[in-house]
């Protein structure tokens, strides 16, 4: 994979996102193509970088947490960016549990809304 050298167009094919969202993620500074001309090419490392994007937004990570997740690795190294990643997860996993709640809770309350109006029906 280290000699991966795709283009703009490979790259959302690849990781199946639109034109927009890769040229915002170039944007806000997530990804950073090498350029020839009007050409870009994303190497290993961005495709790297991409697939740890994508799976944090899979996840609900807003994506200036990614952006500044990323930059530990490249000033601190590894652990430090394994640890960000642990104290993050276990915010998003905070988050997502509260979400799961409040779900569980909306589903239980149409459920009922959803049968009292069907026995009116008969």
């Amino acid at each position: 994979m280290s000699d991966i050298r795709l283009s703009f167009k490979e790259m959302c094919a690849r990781f199946d996102v639109t034109p927009r969202t890769l040229r915002y993620y170039e944007y806000i500074e997530l990804l950073e193509p090498e350029r020839e001309g009007r050409s870009r090419f994303y190497s290993a490392r961005e495709c790297a970088r991409m697939t740890l994007i994508l799976r944090g937004r899979k996840f609900g990570i807003k994506l200036e947490e990614i952006r500044q997740w990323l930059k530990i690795y490249e000033n601190e190294g590894t652990d430090a960016q394994r640890t960000a990643f642990v104290e993050m997860a276990d915010r998003q996993l905070i988050e997502l549990e509260d979400q799961a709640l409040q779900l569980a809770e909306a589903i239980k309350e149409l459920r009922s809304l959803r049968g009292e109006t069907l026995k009116k029906l008969k």
